[in-house]
Parts: structure tokens; sequence; C-alpha cells
């Protein structure tokens, strides 16, 4: 059966539109020309988008531009678009052009649609006193802000993951390890303690970097001179985002610079990169410490979810360690393709917005759901193996550290050499070398006095 078809125009002339489709002239142009990869826009950018032109429908017409009749329609129309009731009706690829202006125009045709009954033009009415190239970037900001609190939100529940296992840890000295060798004692809660500044630094980061997002590009219109915006629109603007999504947005003091720069997407996506960076350094603790179950270290056990292996019977593995590993690179990837793109600004205009919004809000999304479920199959059910922990320690030759200021370094290395070379304990290495008493060894080499 043939598709029923109805004629849309734009400046361009006419073209054929699915009649059971909302969407206008321009985005059926982009959808046929960029039929480029699975990728679509991000749902956060068209929702952030509806934002913005419910705001500017609510300036427009409080600052005189635009009729009641009108501003009522473009806002109940992006209230329904808000409620997710046209999910189907968004379908452009990322990969079109770089400032946004089809998915913007995607977005303005769909809200005419919906409101036809006012005659709603899609860049007279709906896109008026704006330009692509400030609502995107704006889109961009808002949706980065909503994004990186839901990122901080996992990270908080993650780090009290980690402090219910510090606790559970308190008072246990395990031995520490660096360059992958033995060194001297600790206490397992402090190291786990790293574990949640790694969380907590980062997302203190986030913060500073959130107030830094909290700055949008709209009132610039084309080339950040306000052209067509009436004044004191960018503030009004702001004032009703702000009201609608319970954050604080201000204009950009310099909008030239707002539509040009990317500067604090790519600040944000440092810290969001910094984030996986100490993600990525837990994880791999974790894999390592709970390495065995026989055969590795040891210290930890790490829930068993699921079968590990295809051939070996009962193998377990990090699973949860592994996946988040994998998208900490995808996150340090997305930042080094977010920091080439942002330093794309030509003159009065960046054009590699859509790569910048897609990466940003996959590196934010995809953190979001890792940290939950590394924190739910994986940090909540850490168990210590206190038996191979102690006997870890008592096996350590770096506790003859603690003989380092009674008879010196070489005299302790000497002993540390000959109980690993003869494999005995450092106790009777000490003795047979006759370098230290038994009685000056016990009350020195005591890892309890140590940490």
């Amino acid at each position: 059966m043939k598709a029923i078809k109805r004629t849309e125009r734009d400046s361009h002339g006419e073209i054929e539109v699915d009649a059971n489709r909302l969407w206008g002239a321009q985005t059926e142009r982009s959808r046929r020309n960029f039929k480029i990869s699975y990728m679509k826009m991000p749902s956060e950018i068209i929702s952030a988008l509806t934002y913005i032109k419910k705001a500017c429908a609510i300036a427009n017409c409080k600052l005189g531009k635009l009729s009641k009749e009108k501003a009522e329609a473009v806002i109940s129309a992006c209230e329904d678009i808000i409620q997710d009731k046209y999910p189907d009706e968004f379908p452009l690829s990322v990969w079109q052009t770089g400032s946004g202006t089809q998915t913007n125009m995607n977005v303005n045709e769909v809200i005419a649609h919906i409101g036809a009954k006012e005659k709603l033009h899609p860049n007279d009415d709906v896109n008026m006193s704006q330009s692509s190239n400030d609502t995107f970037p704006s889109a961009i900001c808002i949706s980065g802000v909503i994004a990186v609190k839901k990122v901080m939100e996992a990270c908080n529940a993650l780090e009290a993951s980690l402090n219910k296992l510090a606790e559970k840890s308190k008072g246990i000295i395990k031995i520490g390890r660096t360059h992958y060798q033995d060194a001297v004692p600790l206490y397992f809660s402090d190291e786990i303690s790293a574990w949640r500044y790694d969380i907590l630094k980062p997302v203190s980061m986030l913060e500073d970097a959130i107030s830094h997002l909290s700055y949008l590009a709209i009132g610039g219109t084309a080339v950040g001179s306000g052209l067509n915006a009436p004044h004191n629109f960018d503030k009004e603007v702001c004032r009703v985002l702000s009201e609608e999504l319970g954050h604080s947005f201000l204009p950009d003091e310099n909008k030239f610079h707002a539509l040009s720069s990317k500067d604090a997407v790519v600040f944000a996506h440092g810290a969001l990169k910094a984030l996986a960076a100490n993600l990525f350094k837990i994880a791999t603790d974790i894999r390592f410490l709970s390495s065995g179950p026989r055969c590795g270290i040891g210290e930890l056990s790490i829930p068993e979810n699921e079968p590990g292996s295809s051939i070996m019977p009962g193998k377990v593995n990090p699973t949860q360690c592994e996946a988040l590993s994998m998208i900490c690179v995808q996150v340090m990837g997305n930042d080094t393709a977010i920091g080439i793109a942002a330093s794309q600004g030509h003159l009065e205009l960046n054009v590699f917005m859509p790569l910048i919004a897609y990466n940003f809000l996959q590196s934010c999304n995809l953190l979001c759901d890792s940290i939950k479920s590394f924190t739910e199959k994986c940090v909540d059910g850490i168990r210590i193996n206190r038996e191979r922990v102690q006997s870890n320690l008592d096996n350590s030759l770096m506790l003859v550290t603690a003989l380092k200021e009674v008879i010196g370094y070489e005299k302790a290395a000497e002993i540390a050499h000959h109980a690993h070379r003869n494999g005995i304990t450092l106790r009777e290495s000490a003795l047979q070398l006759g370098l230290c008493d038994a009685q000056t060894f016990d009350k020195y080499v005591r890892a309890d006095k140590m940490v």
C-alpha cells in the first residue's frame, strides 16, 4: 500500500512528506540528505530545545512580539513534547550541519504542526527572536547541566557504598603495594578511603563545571549581536528556564564568545574524564585485590553474578569492573573528540556542535549507568577475606622497613634479600645473619606499629 504524502514548502521549494509525520520540509530534506549511521540526535537535546522554545514563547509574548494565542499554542505543544508524546518525530542524524540548524528546525516544525490550529510558522513564530546558532549551544548547556547532575547522584551512591565498605574494614591491617610489589602496611580502610576520594574530588570538579554550563548563548541570535531579539529577551528566557528546570541559568555576558567557544563544555567534560580516570583506578584495584580466587591476591571477594567462561567450569570474572573500565576508555576518547571539536570555533560560530552534544551526553549517560551498575552489582557485595589479608601481611618482606631506623638501610636490605633467597621469614633471616637480636626484632617489626 502506497504511503499517503502531503506537500510541504520551505525556501527551497516543495517536498513531499509522509502525511502521518509532524515534521516539515527542512526536517525532511535533512532526513534524506544525511542518511549517516544509526546515531540520532540525543533526546536530551530535543528536550532542552523544547524547553527553550517554550521559554522563548513566554518571553516573546511578555515583550510584545508574539500574540497570546500563538504563545499558548507553542507552550501547549512544547509541554506535549516534554511529556514524550511524540518520540518518533525527531529522526535526524547526529551527522548533519555542524550548527544543529536542522534539528532546531525539526523541533520548530513539529511544534508548529502540533499547534497548527493557531497557524504557527516554524521560523516566524516558533523560532522568533532566535537562531539555531544560539538555541543549539544553549541546549547543549541545559542538557549538560541535567546530565551532569545525574552523574553526581550516581557518584554519591557509590561513595556511600565505599564508605560502608571502609567501615567494615576498620582495624584490618593489610600489606600495601607500590609498583605491583609489596610495600609497607596500611589499614584497609585507608586504602578504601583513596577510592572514596577518587569519587569525591571529581564530584567537586563537576560542581564547578555546572556553574560554567549555566551561562547560555540565548539572545545572541545569528552571530552574537542579538539581531531581531528584543531588549532583555535573554534575561527573560533564562528566568523562565530557571523556573521550569529548577536551576539558575543566566545569559552569557559575551554572546560572541558563547556562539564560537565551547570552553565550558570542554571544562565540564574534563571533570568527567577525571572521574573516568579515577573510576578506572578503582575498578583495576578491585580486580587485582579480588584476583584468584586461590592463585591471585584474593584479599577481596566480589559478587559471583554470572559464569565467566564458556570452557572453564566454575570460573567467575570481574565483569562489572571490566564494563566500567571499557566505559572509562570511551569517555577518554570522547574527551579527545570534544577537545578537538571545541577548537574549531572559527570566526563567529563553532560548527561541530552536534558531535560535541552527542559525545558529552554519551559520556554522562554511560558513566551514570555504569556507576549505578558497579555500585549495586559489585561494590555493595564486596567481602574482605581477613585470613588472606593476614597471611599476605605476615609473609611480606617489606615489614623489614621498621628496622631501617635501628640497624640502617643496608643491613635491613640484607635481611630482606637473605630471607627471600632462602625462603625463610624475616625474623629467621635477621637471627641467622646476626644483624638483629630476637628482642629488637619483635619490638620493632610489628605491623600495628607501622600504620
